[in-house]
């Protein structure tokens, strides 16, 4: 028989961080699909082409680089990275002064996708999250009860 939790347990999951960031995640995820789907991106695809937008100039970015502005590590872009390349958003090249560096850069098709997902609704998040329905959602009293 599972051990029963009480109140104030420590270890309940309505008392952890990170399962309220995980569902918050989860749930903000889900309300991008809709916007994202009609453009042929997941979510992790849309912030590799928001990073790469933003990047000045015709040059290259080399992941590293790109893992940075996204906070991950550049093993976790790699399929991400594929599936943009497949579907003729970014080619990746290696760096002909560094071979150990992959460089990425938006093509024609990567940067006229930016004016389709401009001229498209506004993200989301202008929408209240918090779902009553959700009490995992409602990162407040976690986050004090953190001490964060």
């Amino acid at each position: 028989m599972a051990p029963s939790v009480t109140p104030n347990d420590r270890l309940a999951l309505d008392q952890q961080v990170c399962f309220t960031l995980a569902v918050a995640a989860r749930d903000v995820i889900a309300l991008y699909r809709p916007l994202l789907e009609p453009l042929g991106l997941t979510h992790p695809q849309y912030l590799v082409l928001l990073a790469l937008w933003q990047h000045p100039g015709p040059l290259p970015l080399c992941v590293k680089d790109l893992s940075g502005l996204l906070k991950t590590e550049p093993p976790t872009l790699s399929p991400v990275l594929k599936r943009l390349e497949t579907a003729g958003l970014v080619p990746r090249r290696r760096d002909p002064t560094d071979q150990r560096s992959v460089l990425i850069r938006l093509t024609p098709l990567g940067q006229a996708l930016r004016s389709q997902a401009a001229s498209g609704p506004p993200p989301p998040i202008r929408r209240p999250i918090r779902r009553q329905d959700n009490p995992t959602c409602n990162l407040g009293p976690t986050l004090l009860r953190s001490g964060c």
